[in-house]
């Protein structure tokens, strides 16, 4: 799926498939210098994070290892409340381990708040997070992010692991909709 699949759905490209990659292979360069010579396990976060991970996880010139979590905090609408459910658990035991947390996009910082205060009690050696995108001015919690590809304005986007109703997670960039994709 590309620009011209998306006809008069999209109201704007925010970042290109080009744009990604090259952050992308940025956040990795950095990545291997900070985690030379430690065993580093990647955990994805699902759905959105598929996308991610397995292109930045193409970047890196270490062997890593990757698990997944998902996740699903409760709210009104799309508002999480940050009171969070796991519906997919870790498969590996995180102790002593290094463990980078990878997110599509962080938005109110409530889920991954607790995402990470989860971690950091399973006895990691240490727990970080690298982000696609983030929306400074969304925040609710203050997270400290390691590895940020992009702040992005607090606008819903699309694209790369990002859906609207279960769509679009397979756009090779990140975009806005047109307001009548979410008229009833």
């Amino acid at each position: 799926m590309d620009v011209d699949d998306m006809g008069q759905d999209l109201e704007r490209v925010l970042l290109d498939r080009e744009q990604i990659d090259a952050r992308l292979a940025e956040m990795a360069a950095q990545i291997d210098a900070d985690y030379a010579g430690r065993d580093l396990l990647l955990v994805g976060v699902l759905k959105g994070a598929v996308m991610v991970m397995a292109d930045l996880s193409r970047h890196l010139h270490s062997a890593v290892e990757m698990d997944w979590m998902a996740v699903s905090s409760y709210g009104a609408g799309t508002s999480s409340s940050g009171v969070v459910r796991i519906l997919k658990d870790l498969d590996t035991d995180l102790t002593g381990r290094h463990v980078l947390i990878v997110e599509d996009i962080i938005d109110s910082g409530l889920t991954l708040s607790w995402l990470l205060s989860n971690l950091r009690t399973r006895g990691a050696a240490s727990v970080e997070i690298a982000a696609l995108l983030r929306k400074p001015e969304a925040a609710k919690v203050d997270v400290s992010v390691r590895y940020v590809g992009f702040d992005i304005p607090s606008e819903f986007v699309v694209g790369y692991g990002l859906d609207y109703a279960e769509k679009y997670r397979n756009l090779p960039f990140v975009g806005t909709l047109a307001p009548h994709v979410y008229a009833d």
